[in-house]
């Protein structure tokens, strides 16, 4: 009997050929803890305690806390509710110009459906250095969705708000010729309060930070109707990769 083969998850192959684009882009790989701080997954990204836009991550609140060596009192504990605390972290330790993504799972405590979970993976980009602007930022990303996608495709900006960029921007993505724009990403210039708390001169450097899900681009580009099904231990899914 012939032995059967196995099978990459899509999203490990996903992220395979993610980190493989932006390597060759120019990209440093960073990647930081799942557990979190509250300081590093909020109040160093410019959402201070009691701020309203804490309401948009529903977060995993931990029981334990860890003592901060500063201040020495117990800091609040969390799954982190997406990869930007690395932007932090790396900025913390580096001098710019650099350029990051931080691939890694998240959590968020929401209602699942067809396109939320409340596990999924993210990737967070950044890029700080002299003179960068969002048209850095638009170059960079169209050249990854048509090496990710084999094709080209059209984007647009919208604005929107992110405490932790200003400007802050959506992005839509969509084939050249149609209709229909897919919202794709969050993205936008880091915050020059971020930058000036890391004690980076933000009148001389700037630079740019985007965040996407890897569970939404191989939804898009394998034809997956339901985000769960990633998560379901499904074989039949897997073996189709």
């Amino acid at each position: 009997m012939e032995e059967k083969r196995g099978h990459y998850h899509p999203l490990s192959i996903v992220g395979r050929d993610i980190i493989r684009i932006w390597s060759a882009l120019g990209f440093e790989i960073a990647t930081g803890p799942e557990i979190e701080t509250e300081h590093y997954n909020f109040d160093a990204l410019n959402i201070p305690d009691n701020h309203p836009a804490r309401d948009l991550w529903d977060t995993f609140w931990l029981k334990s806390k860890i003592k901060n060596q500063k201040t020495k009192i117990g800091e609040n504990l969390l799954l982190r509710t997406h990869t930007s605390p690395m932007q932090v972290r790396y900025m913390e330790n580096n001098k710019p110009p650099f350029a990051i993504i931080v691939p890694g799972k998240t959590f968020r405590y929401e209602a699942t459906d067809a396109t939320h979970e409340a596990q999924f993976h993210q990737l967070e980009g950044l890029m700080v250095g002299e003179n960068i602007n969002l048209s850095n930022f638009k170059a960079i990303i169209l050249k990854f969705f048509e090496e990710f996608f084999g094709e080209k495709k059209e984007i647009r900006l919208r604005p929107s708000y992110f405490p932790f960029v200003e400007p802050g921007v959506e992005v839509d993505l969509r084939n050249p010729g149609e209709k229909k724009w897919l919202e794709i990403m969050g993205a936008g210039m880091v915050h020059p309060k971020v930058l000036e708390d890391l004690g980076i001169n933000h009148n001389k450097f700037q630079g740019f930070a985007f965040g996407m899900g890897l569970d939404r681009l191989a939804m898009i580009k394998y034809g997956i109707p339901d985000i769960r099904l990633f998560y379901s231990g499904d074989l039949r899914l897997v073996d189709q990769f």
